[in-house]
């Protein structure tokens, strides 16, 4: 089980050829441990897993396990998605016995799988990966919306713990009456995030908590709790969304991180082409 209710989706680093840089993504996942977060989302987030290959993956997944500091005091999530279910399956394979925490479930773009192609797919991954699972649905990025019903039949699978919802935010309301209580929902990135809040969404997949852990991390459990947010707060954490929003959010998290001395690099292009 995934105890933490937030983590931090975190860039994968380049060098200046796009070649993979794997000390500098786990130099920025030491940066956030150190900073008190306990928890990150490795080859997941920020749309970078679908140009790293099934090598790049592996060697990104071989460096974080020997990291026996974060391995062993993180949630440590790892992303597992390809176009290609064979590449997913291999993944999962190299995951099963290691001490990753959980995964997130990506679904293939482009390709627009059925319904039934689709849950062919969760299956197998969730089958062979034997960890936690947070089924990921973005259909404005991958053009696959994962139906009600899809998710209603995945969540009664043993590992199945959440859901990151992406796509139509009032498809919680239904969810939450359909589907058992100790099921969570993510919400991805900080958008609207008060409003997801409200109708249902109880965890998040931090973005900005790249930049600013502990502000986004105060800002969000504040809201679960339904404490009050401070016009400070609010003031601070409008500040830290339109650096991190405004223009390309990737490009703007890595170029901060980056001032921050950590050597995260560029985006693969055409991302940074400006």
């Amino acid at each position: 089980m995934l105890i933490e209710p937030l983590h931090i989706a975190v860039p994968t680093a380049f060098f200046k050829d796009e070649s993979l840089n794997v000390q500098g993504t786990i130099d920025h996942i030491k940066y956030l441990y150190s900073q008190g977060i306990k928890s990150v989302l490795v080859c997941g987030s920020t749309g970078e897993q679908h140009s790293l290959n099934l090598r790049e993956k592996i060697d990104l997944l071989n460096a974080v396990l020997k990291e026996e500091e974060l391995i062993n005091n993180m949630e440590v999530l790892f992303g597992v998605s390809s176009i290609r279910q064979v590449e997913a399956v291999e993944l999962a394979k190299a995951i099963r016995n290691t001490k990753i925490a959980g995964i997130l479930l990506g679904y293939p773009p482009y390709i627009l799988p059925s319904q039934e192609e689709a849950l062919g797919y969760s299956e197998k991954i969730i089958d062979l990966t034997n960890k936690p699972t947070i089924l990921y649905n973005n259909p404005k990025r991958t053009g696959f919306d994962l139906s009600l019903d899809s998710i209603i039949y995945l969540s009664m699978k043993e590992f199945v713990i959440g859901i990151k919802e992406a796509g139509n935010k009032d498809k919680i309301k239904t969810l939450k009456n359909k589907i058992h209580s100790s099921f969570y929902y993510y919400a991805g990135g900080e958008i609207d995030l008060e409003d997801k809040v409200k109708i249902g969404f109880n965890r998040l997949s931090s973005i900005s908590g790249n930049i600013s852990p502990d502000e986004t991390k105060k800002w969000f459990m504040k809201m679960l709790r339904n404490e009050p947010i401070t016009e400070q707060e609010n003031l601070d954490i409008t500040n830290i969304l339109q650096h991190v929003y405004t223009g390309s959010p990737l490009v703007n998290l890595k170029r901060m991180i980056n001032e921050k001395g950590i050597e995260i690099g560029i985006c693969r292009s055409p991302l940074g082409n400006i």
